[in-house]
């Protein structure tokens, strides 16, 4: 057995064919990669822009000098967080548990992250801000948005909004990119008519990989998106190269990828570490794994992610509730299976796509993972806006009782660190 597994070990000859070819000034993937660092002036300026545009302090001036309405919001946001209006951790964990939380010591090696998805528009995020002070709730530490980037560019400063609201309540957000497999990159798919057409993956054919990295760059260095959503090789490769070449650019992998097993797993972060920078740092900081996925697996998986030295720099991001329509056969709810690992799987996020199975069974309109791809116009003139702000509410819920569960089973949480200290 020793000796089939020595012969798994990757000679350093096979190593030096791909630097080889990496460093082939012929080489037609490096050379149009390069080509597009070079159209925004190269790395360091690339750093330099996106670090002014993702300053709180340059964030609202932005604001003001457009007259944004969403400025009075962020205005308003700093002065409850300034004045403690949010609920302290611990007082959290005795309204849980009362007098017994004074006598828990919490490991916060192994928090849980409270993410929830999607984030489509900065009013919904306003309404949950407000809920969670009225009834001394927790605010997430991870928010996904899957909201189209040119209709937030368009309104009014959204995209610097969301991002000043992430500085102010200290968490941690993620933008998805309009180019991707929905966007008609793929002239033969369509509608529900051709899904089979999608089973090989959620593309970006051709040349729509370095159209990605294109569109990236320019929400990086204008408005400081520095997270976005992943869900192709090709573009992970990018966002490897990216960083490899002092770009300190940050992105998670999609459900949509597949990673459904250890060995997917170990793919995945191994071209992390062969990409690495110099500091041994990744742009990867997290990865959904697919739905299907048991504990063994993230078990599993977490074993290869530190033996990469990755754990603490690759959050493995696990759905927890999805949404009630589009997605997976329902019921779905994984909170008992992350009660079991969360004591020993560091580095971990429990992801809500979804309210709880007992509230979405009763709404009119349940969450649909369709709604995100929908016009906000569209759903404004078909009545449906109030409805979809229920399914976000729904799922600030569902994140509620997750961390209820996990407090009470003497687990750390991760919610926005700058309002529950």
């Amino acid at each position: 057995m020793e000796d089939l597994r020595k012969k798994l070990t990757i000679p350093a000859s096979r190593l030096e064919i791909i630097n080889r070819y990496i460093q082939d000034p012929d080489n037609t993937l490096v050379n149009r990669f390069l080509e597009v660092i070079e159209k925004y002036g190269g790395v360091d300026e690339i750093e330099r822009k996106a670090a002014t545009a993702s300053a709180l302090n340059s964030q609202l001036k932005r604001l003001r000098e457009m007259n944004s309405p969403f400025l009075k919001d962020i205005e308003w946001l700093q002065n409850q967080a300034a004045g403690g209006k949010f609920i302290s951790m611990q007082d959290y964990r005795r309204k849980i548990l009362g007098s017994q939380a004074d006598r828990i010591s919490y490991d916060e090696t192994f928090a849980v992250t409270l993410e929830i998805s999607a984030c489509q528009y900065f009013e919904y995020f306003v309404a949950q801000t407000k809920r969670a002070i009225e009834y001394g709730e927790l605010m997430p530490g991870r928010f996904i948005r899957v909201r189209k980037m040119k209709e937030q560019e368009q309104n009014s400063g959204e995209i610097i909004a969301f991002g000043a609201a992430m500085n102010i309540i200290g968490a941690t957000y993620v933008e998805t990119m309009d180019t991707k497999g929905t966007d008609g990159s793929n002239v033969h798919l369509g509608g529900p008519d051709t899904i089979t057409g999608y089973f090989g993956g959620v593309g970006e054919p051709n040349g729509h990989a370095l159209k990605w990295l294109d569109e990236f760059l320019y929400y990086y260095t204008n408005y400081g998106v520095r997270q976005v959503l992943n869900i192709n090789p090709g573009t992970v490769m990018l966002g490897y190269w990216l960083r490899k070449i002092g770009v300190k650019n940050e992105f998670k992998i999609s459900v949509y990828m597949g990673n459904d097993n250890p060995y997917a797993a170990f793919w995945t972060l191994m071209a992390a570490k062969l990409f690495s920078d110099d500091g041994g740092g990744t742009s990867l900081i997290g990865f959904n794994f697919s739905n299907s996925v048991d504990n063994e697996t993230i078990e599993i998986s977490a074993e290869c992610r530190k033996a990469l030295e990755l754990e603490d720099l690759v959050r493995f991001e696990h759905h927890i509730i999805e949404t009630w329509k589009s997605i997976v056969i329902q019921p779905y709810d994984r909170r008992d299976e992350l009660l079991y690992i969360a004591d020993h799987v560091k580095n971990i996020s429990a992801k809500h796509e979804g309210g709880n199975i007992e509230t979405e069974q009763t709404r009119k309109h349940p969450s649909d993972i369709l709604d995100y791809f929908r016009d906000k116009q569209e759903i404004i003139d078909s009545g449906d806006w109030d409805a979809l702000l229920i399914n976000y509410l729904d799922k600030h819920q569902s994140v509620k009782s997750t961390a209820d569960a996990l407090i009470k089973s003497g687990c750390s949480v991760i919610a926005a660190r700058n309002l529950h200290k």
